[in-house]
């Protein structure tokens, strides 16, 4: 389930600049094309491509019908949940949810993760490129898991601390719902594990959410469009 890496651009060496000059969330030409499913799960497809939703939705369309029914949905969130769970003991535990917060969906950190780079896998972010590098006290740039020697150490930039950008809700903007951390969002139990019933449970609740007409189904056509998918339709409209 790796998804990164790849060779550090030099360009990460350089000073980030301000955010008055640079601010990727006010271009719409540098949104990423990425669609994070209900269940937490990247999609993501290069620029100018359809939008990865559909992706998702064949994935999880099993008999491939064009109807994503209750069952099938829910398979799909257990396909995810077995992926995230390493150890196959029925939980999310904290180095699991970091795996896949660091590893899988950087998205919601803050990174974005180049299409060319898919298939590939290493310890941290290392070669994933920053596009949301602006966040923290005042505007200050905030650097995210770079590696010791990414920088140059008598760098301005190399002394930003190194933190999570959370300033733009995570996941909220690549998904149907306002849950910035899906994969934590099914902790329903508020114990710090994440728990395959209560995962699959929350599913059913997105599930009963989408299917707004009680058809029992969901289409393609008809579910609501991402934050990120609406920029990216509007900026295509300019060009």
């Amino acid at each position: 389930m790796g998804l990164l890496a790849g060779a550090l651009s030099a360009s990460l060496a350089a000073p980030l600049p301000a955010r008055a000059q640079y601010d990727p969330w006010e271009d719409p030409a540098e949104w990423p094309n990425v669609f994070i499913s209900p269940f937490g799960q990247p999609f993501r497809a290069k620029d100018g491509a359809p939008y990865p939703v559909s992706t998702w939705f064949k994935q999880a369309d099993k008999n491939a019908d064009g109807k994503l029914d209750k069952d099938e949905f829910l398979a799909d969130a257990g396909f995810f949940f077995d992926a995230l769970d390493v150890n196959k003991d029925g939980i999310l535990d904290s180095a699991e949810v970091a795996r896949y917060e660091q590893r899988i969906a950087p998205e919601i950190l803050g990174f974005r993760v180049k299409v060319s780079d898919a298939g590939r896998d290493v310890a941290g972010l290392y070669g994933g490129r920053l596009w949301l590098a602006q966040g923290g006290p005042a505007g200050q740039g905030v650097i995210g898991a770079l590696p010791p020697d990414a920088v140059d150490p008598n760098d301005a930039a190399s002394k930003v601390p190194h933190s999570l950008d959370e300033s733009r809700n995570g996941a909220s903007p690549f998904s149907f719902f306002d849950a910035p951390e899906p994969v934590t969002a099914a902790d329903l139990d508020f114990n710090g594990i994440i728990r395959k019933k209560n995962f699959l449970r929350l599913a059913g609740v997105h599930f009963k959410s989408l299917d707004r007409k009680g058809e029992g189904y969901l289409v393609l056509a008809q579910l609501p469009k991402t934050h990120a998918q609406e920029v990216l339709e509007r900026a295509r409209k300019r060009r």
